[in-house]
């Protein structure tokens, strides 16, 4: 420290030029500046220019990615949107479908039934007739039998053998059924 004090002490510095250095320290400082500024010129700053044209690149390249990505994605959303409403319309169709098929169905049952109800009351009607037939044919061979059976008491004599009197009760009858 005490050298640095020696040598301002001899060089005299009035005002000013204290602030500026000396011409050969001015030279000197210039040429390891103007080596290390040629250094980067040539080899630093196209390293740094391609490094970031790389980090450029790369960076329009992604949101390119991203561009067709969204783009992509929009037109899945729409197709999905599309295939969503077909699916509802579908839905909806299928179950008009079934509202009509199940009317129709329910409306084959009822005539199925109604045609099925009228047979058995048909079936019905002619079996209570013909039991009504032959209730009658056996009501008239009673009241014949019983008849001949009556008469033959007040008279005295049997008529249950005789074709005349079976004729005469059954001509009788029909009489008595026409009267009705």
């Amino acid at each position: 420290m005490t050298s640095i004090i020696l040598v301002a002490a001899e060089e005299e510095v009035n005002g000013a030029e204290l602030f500026f250095p000396a011409v050969y320290d001015i030279v000197w400082s210039l040429v390891p500046f103007a080596l290390v500024l040629l250094f980067f010129w040539k080899w630093g700053m196209p390293m740094m220019t391609k490094i970031l044209d790389e980090r450029a690149a790369k960076i329009e390249g992604g949101i390119e990615r991203a561009e067709k990505a969204q783009a992509e994605a929009d037109e899945r959303l729409n197709e999905y949107q599309e295939l969503l409403t077909e699916a509802r319309t579908e839905a909806a169709s299928i179950r008009e479908q079934a509202r009509v098929d199940g009317q129709e169905i329910l409306a084959e049952l009822k005539t199925k039934a109604q045609d099925e109800a009228d047979r058995i009351v048909k079936n019905a009607h002619v079996q209570i007739e013909a039991e009504r037939q032959a209730a009658l044919i056996s009501l008239k061979s009673e009241v014949g039998s019983l008849a001949l059976d009556l008469a033959s008491g007040v008279i005295g004599e049997t008529l249950g053998e005789d074709k005349r009197a079976k004729s005469v009760v059954d001509r009788f009858l029909s009489e008595m059924e026409k009267s009705k």
